[in-house]
């Protein structure tokens, strides 16, 4: 899709890592008051539990995936 296609995303113009950039700092300066929080620390807490049921993965790696998701999808709905 080409960027002037009328049809395509709203967000082609927008670059990934500077908007996770400025929603991360929108959640460190608000915290809790912040509308992503609550979601990517929901996403992070089932990412971790599911860490810590799979066999190969450990509840790290499913914390920061967990959360990883969640925050892409508050950026990229």
């Amino acid at each position: 899709m080409s960027p002037q296609d009328p049809k395509g995303p709203e967000h082609q113009d927008h670059e990934l890592l500077p908007d996770a950039a400025a929603e991360l700092k929108g959640i460190a300066k608000q915290g809790m008051k912040h509308p992503s929080t609550k979601p990517v620390l929901t996403g992070a807490a089932v990412g971790a539990l599911a860490g810590g049921l799979l066999p190969v993965v450990t509840w790290p790696i499913g914390l920061v995936a967990g959360a990883g998701v969640m925050l892409y999808k508050r950026i990229r709905p």
